[in-house]
């Protein structure tokens, strides 16, 4: 990444707002756990892994000018934060899993005198950001092994250095595979409604000197038709023990469509991702966004005033369309949910 998407910086939580992208690029300070809620809620800061960061960090806003004197008393107030920042989105396991840990790590040193229990949930924080970043990179290297040289790739919304800490994950690998010089092509769809895939992952690729073609969702199935495009690479929100997968809406169709054309389709992620209490995607919390997000995508209305609008953040792609996940500890490959047992077993 050309620069960093979110650090902790005197005090704040510094994030790229990327509702501006690509047009202008500006960076946003937090001083308050309500506003760290905001920005994940309205997609200032997005991308699973992104959203589990701001959450911990979010989690030292709201308890850093605590007054309490006993963990008992502090641990109510951070409960409450916690439990505050978990409703700002439900599909993206990673922030539960970001804010389990800062639960965690209080309890594991609760006899701390608080000034310095604050102190370690900011340096757990920054461990959380730190292990994002190597992880990332694990991901990159793991998942290039799968690109030759001269292939085209397809990923649908964005999966890169804005939805992480660093390199991302589907972009990972092909940040990766260009830096061991071989040539790829990616095709990003623009991802409607909010066009994270027009926004952010070109101006990603662009940055990074790849070559980029953007396209309509609707053209994925012509691409691959003409032969274009030899892999699809997506990231994911939450992954079920079985290997379901949760991604921006619109996944579950180009995962169709790339086992129609015999493409395989690749699911890149961090084991944070992984959900294994759930033992299928139909018990993954899908997200439904408000309706201005389809009718008024750009601030004008394009849809007659009062239309009935259904709009669903992100859909499920079942195992059986998914030829591998691409992991910092791996790439995994079927049969899933016990492959999926022995890792986490590990």
């Amino acid at each position: 990444m050309p620069v960093a998407t979110i650090e902790w910086t005197d005090g704040k939580l510094c994030l790229i707002d990327q509702t501006l992208l690509p047009n202008e690029l500006r960076h946003i300070e937090c001083e308050t756990v309500e506003q760290v809620w905001e920005a994940i809620k309205v997609l200032r800061v997005r991308g699973a892994p992104a959203i589990g960061i701001a959450a911990a960090f979010g989690t030292v806003l709201g308890i850093w000018d605590s007054d309490a004197t006993r963990y008992s008393d502090f641990k109510e107030e951070l409960d409450h934060v916690t439990d505050y920042l978990a409703t700002s989105r439900p599909t993206a396991v990673n922030l539960f899993w970001a804010l389990a840990r800062m639960r965690d790590t209080a309890a594991a040193h609760q006899e701390l005198p608080i000034p310095a229990l604050k102190d370690r949930l900011l340096a757990e924080a920054q461990s959380i950001r730190k292990e994002d970043q190597e992880i990332c990179r694990a991901i990159g290297r793991h998942g290039a092994e799968l690109i030759q040289d001269g292939m085209g790739i397809l990923t649908h919304c964005n999966a890169g250095g804005l939805a992480t800490a660093d390199y991302g994950t589907a972009l990972a690998v092909m940040f990766t595979a260009r830096e061991q010089n071989k040539k790829i092509h990616v095709f990003a769809d623009e991802t409607r409604p909010l066009l994270q895939g027009a926004r952010l992952t070109t101006w990603e690729l662009m940055q990074a000197q790849i070559d980029v073609t953007l396209i309509c969702d609707s053209m994925a199935a012509q691409v691959m038709r003409e032969k274009r495009v030899q892999c699809v690479i997506v990231g994911a929100d939450r992954i079920a023990a079985n290997g379901d997968t949760a991604n921006k809406i619109g996944t579950y169709g180009v995962a169709i469509l790339a086992k129609y054309h015999q493409i395989p389709f690749y699911v890149a992620a961090p084991t944070s991702t992984f959900d294994m209490t759930l033992a299928t995607g139909e018990d993954i919390p899908i997200e439904v966004r408000s309706d201005e997000e389809i009718t008024e995508p750009t601030g004008k209305r394009i849809a007659p005033i009062g239309v009935q609008v259904y709009n669903p953040a992100f859909d499920v792609t079942p195992a059986e369309l998914i030829a591998a996940l691409i992991t910092e500890k791996g790439i995994i490959y079927p049969p899933f949910e016990s492959n999926l047992k022995i890792l986490f077993q590990k």
